[in-house]
């Protein structure tokens, strides 16, 4: 036998009804509430702002002509406040066309022509009210997603760690001389295990980012001194390729500019160590160089990092910032490096962008507003 369902489980919707004239909201409450759903009103675009504020509505019925703040005004400052979740908006106009036009342009999700119509007005608030339901539920179920990952790599660190340190003290003999085969296996073991290490640290930052709980510390940021300093360590790589690493800022310095950006100087060098790596990865002769440069208005330092690797295809080019995309390359790692450092460098009002030949190599470009 079935079971009633409880009173929790029944989602009554709530629609916030918009219009400065009394009897036009006394109507609609009334078609509306017939119908099962949970209406407030609200005679003033910034009331309306005010209640949204506190407790925002499942659906917002607007009329469009209203003294002092219009229901494009109100719509506009909807749109513009970010830490709303979505709300569907029905504009309720007795004008034209372009009157239509314009509240769509702005943000509205449809409209209704007064006189109103029972039917017309219904079908429209379930068609809204569905796709409110469904974005609401595809963001439930991206925080959920996002959550796991985060609380599951957070706890994968735990065992890598105390794995890394147990392999090490095999290695140095704390336990014993291990014989050359299991020497050089538990070499191996240490590699793979700090590997998945540095993926596992490099997920957790990516979600930290895209779920908004980074925390950056800017300060003012000399980008030649970091460049130097990341090349410096870079070095043997390039040394044991046989590449020339070099860093040119002949141009920066002859702008007699600072040189400052404000910036959180770790995560400003994980971009610079991330891209000089990955040239350095995979580029196989030649060389890999760092351009430091200003803008043509002197607003912003401009960081290239050239190489005369393979180049990238034009097909793999437009995705490539995104997370796991990792492109054709035989060497191609876990796709999350360049979809960090773009987080990074837009969390410091910046950009990235590539520009690349098959065959020519590739250039990654980070410009980043400097310190006034």
């Amino acid at each position: 036998m079935n079971q009633p369902l409880s009173p929790r489980s029944v989602r009554v919707d709530r629609i916030l009804v918009v219009d400065d004239l009394p009897d036009n909201c006394f109507l609609i409450q009334t078609l509306l509430q017939q119908e099962g759903y949970h209406i407030d009103v609200a005679s003033s675009g910034s009331a309306a702002l005010n209640y949204i504020e506190a407790t925002p509505p499942d659906l917002l019925l607007l009329d469009v002509m209203m003294p002092g703040m219009d229901g494009y005004e109100v719509t506009r400052r909807i749109r513009q406040n970010t830490d709303l979740p979505f709300l569907p908006i029905l504009l309720i106009t007795a004008h034209d066309q372009p009157s239509v036009v314009r509240g769509l342009d702005i943000g509205a999700d449809d409209f209704i022509r007064k006189p109103v119509e029972f039917d017309e007005l219904v079908a429209r608030v379930r068609s809204l009210l569905r796709l409110k339901h469904s974005v609401d539920e595809r963001d439930l179920i991206a925080r959920q997603r996002e959550d796991f990952v985060s609380r599951l790599t957070h706890d994968l660190r735990t065992p890598l760690v105390a794995a890394d340190r147990m392999l090490t003290l095999f290695q140095q003999g704390a336990l014993g001389e291990p014989p050359p085969a299991m020497g050089e296996a538990i070499g191996t073991m240490i590699r793979s295990n700090q590997n998945l290490l540095t993926m596992v640290n490099l997920l957790l930052e990516v979600y930290r980012y895209e779920a908004g709980r980074k925390t950056l510390n800017f300060t003012s940021v000399k980008l030649s001194e970091l460049a130097e300093t990341v090349i410096d360590e870079l070095q043997p790589l390039a040394i044991e390729k046989k590449l020339t690493l070099t860093l040119d800022q002949s141009a920066l310095q002859n702008s007699h500019t600072s040189g400052l950006v404000m910036g959180d100087r770790i995560e400003l060098r994980r971009v610079l160590t991330n891209l000089l790596g990955n040239a350095l990865k995979f580029t196989d002769a030649g060389s890999v160089t760092a351009r430091l440069t200003t803008s043509n208005q002197k607003s912003a330092i401009v960081l290239e990092i050239a190489d005369t690797g393979p180049g990238i295809p034009i097909a793999d080019q437009p995705k490539l910032f995104e997370s796991f995309i990792t492109g054709s390359h035989r060497r191609a790692g876990s796709g999350l490096g360049l979809h960090l450092s773009r987080q990074i460098v837009e969390a410091h009002q910046g950009q990235i962008y590539l520009t690349s030949d098959v065959g020519k190599g590739s250039v990654f470009t980070v410009c980043l507003p400097m310190q006034a």
